[in-house]
């Protein structure tokens, strides 16, 4: 297989950066794809829990599809949680981050807030403060990850409701992570 020519970014031709861009712009059409794969995987659960990471990501995504909410926000609800594995102490930046390019100002926000506001039901609990969320209590989107929290993911840990599979939300991840980025070079 070609390779680039150099061992040093600052060496590269634009020859190398062409031939690289082609192959990372191959590697991130597959991105829906990966995610799904990590998805599949999550079937174990932080001891304690009565629902797998994946059975609560898919009991968040039904409620929001059944909410009639935009494709967007379906697979947003599905992978708000996807950081939990890699990064349990800001879990809600990294499912973020993955998402950041791919949705609005307004759904990233909500992802990336989550963490904060969903404190609200427990922290009082561990001598945390609840009210954690009013800090953005002026914030266009703070109304919108408050009911994002209710109706999505706090609810979303009942081992007898009956989510939807994760096949049922492979056409919604292929459809948002197709877009073209909101952000780019």
């Amino acid at each position: 297989m070609k390779k680039v020519s150099f061992t040093e970014m600052k060496n590269g031709t634009k020859e190398d950066y062409l031939f690289l861009d082609k192959h990372e712009k191959d590697f991130a059409s597959k991105t829906a794809d990966r995610i799904l794969k990590f998805m599949s995987g999550l079937t174990e659960t932080l001891e304690g829990y009565q629902v797998s990471r994946l059975e609560h990501s898919l009991q968040s995504a039904t409620r929001a599809y059944k909410n009639g909410e935009s494709d967007e926000m379906v697979v947003a609800a599905l992978l708000h949680d996807i950081g939990d594995e890699l990064a349990p102490m800001n879990h809600s930046e990294y499912a973020a981050a993955i998402l950041k390019p791919y949705v609005s100002e307004k759904t990233h926000w909500i992802v990336e807030k989550h963490g904060e506001f969903q404190m609200y039901y427990y922290a009082h609990h561990l001598g945390g403060n609840k009210n954690k969320r009013d800090e953005y209590k002026n914030h266009k989107y703070y109304q919108d990850t408050v009911d994002f929290c209710e109706k999505y993911d706090q609810n979303s840990f009942d081992p007898n409701y009956k989510s939807l599979p994760l096949d049922f939300f492979k056409p919604l991840v292929k459809k948002v992570f197709s877009r073209k980025p909101y952000t780019s070079l």
